[in-house]
């Protein structure tokens, strides 16, 4: 694939800065609009990365910021909301007005993260908004070629999946867990991203929709107990009845970082499983969770994370 110039919205994040590094890596001249520029330097490491300035909200900024781009990929999602973060707009409002960000700025190609079981009648907001949101795609798209991605529960260093839950597993030696038999195909960060790199300059992947599962199926009392053991940790995993997850969920709502709020007990009524391979149709074998977690979690994964963080603060040292 020729070198391309790609904009990403929401490449920052988790997903978007493993999207943003693998596309530098491939040679494409890339842009990453984010609201803070400061707090993101370290991405400037990345050669020919330009990091913008930008509200990707403002509909009469965003198409200058796109002008002259082959291809768009939007990655912004919230799982909670807070202040003006709502799902609505996060998710729909600005999906709209990314379209019609693209068809101003004459942007031919466009990637859009969605989310397992997105659905407009779907039992929470979260999903609901995601559903909406692929729908205005579809309907007011025209002749932008577009292309949906839709994971499960995304892991790889630095999620918020699985590192979440070892951190609670770290501070307490029983965990109750809500909803602990909804099931999950958890998908490596790294085959989401090999994914939308495969597609981009793939016509057969225009106007498609493609649902991205992991190697294992497991229930979600399943994959804490798996997290537990790389930690090696003994820990006791308890199954809370229905009423007391949602008093859980209402509690936990209120607590610094939202561990587990009402809308995320709602989506844990769908299963987050595959119905169609979307990793096979596009030629990837996808990783297996158990292959890939203890290089990060494990004690070989820490000793390498304090083993980089020594060199690095020697090296500053050695500097000053």
């Amino acid at each position: 694939m020729r070198p391309l110039s790609i904009c990403v919205l929401g490449g920052t994040g988790f997903v978007g800065s493993h999207v943003v590094s693998r596309l530098v890596r491939d040679g494409h001249r890339v842009r990453v609009l984010t609201r803070h520029r400061a707090r993101h330097r370290a991405l400037l490491v990345l050669p020919g990365l330009e990091l913008r300035d930008a509200d990707v909200h403002d509909a009469a900024m965003l198409p200058d910021a796109l002008r002259g781009h082959d291809v768009v990929i939007n990655l912004v999602g919230i799982l909670n909301e807070g202040g003006s973060a709502r799902f609505r707009r996060v998710h729909a409002e600005l999906t709209r007005t990314v379209v019609g960000a693209c068809k101003s700025a004459g942007v031919p190609r466009l990637l859009q993260m969605s989310a397992l079981q997105a659905a407009e009648d779907a039992p929470s907001e979260y999903l609901r908004s995601k559903g909406l949101a692929e729908r205005l795609l579809r309907e007011e798209a025209g002749a932008l070629a577009w292309t949906i991605f839709r994971p499960s529960v995304i892991f790889g260093p630095g999620d918020g999946f699985t590192n979440k839950f070892a951190d609670l597993l770290r501070l307490f030696p029983v965990l109750p867990i809500a909803r602990a038999q909804t099931r999950f195909a958890p998908v490596y960060v790294g085959d989401v991203v090999e994914a939308m790199v495969r597609t981009i300059p793939d016509r057969a992947a225009h106007g498609a929709s493609y649902e991205l599962c992991g190697a294992e199926v497991l229930t979600l009392k399943e994959l804490v107990r798996y997290v537990a053991g790389v930690l090696e940790r003994r820990r006791l995993v308890v199954s809370l009845p229905g009423p007391a997850g949602w008093l859980q969920a209402l509690l936990l709502g209120f607590v610094p970082g939202k561990p587990l709020t009402l809308d995320n007990f709602r989506s844990l009524k769908l299963d987050s499983v595959c119905r169609d391979n979307g990793l096979a149709r596009l030629g990837i074998e996808a990783a297996s969770l158990r292959a890939v977690v203890p290089a990060y979690l494990g004690a070989a994964g820490r000793a390498a994370q304090l083993d980089a963080f020594r060199r690095a603060t020697a090296g500053r040292a050695a500097g000053a």
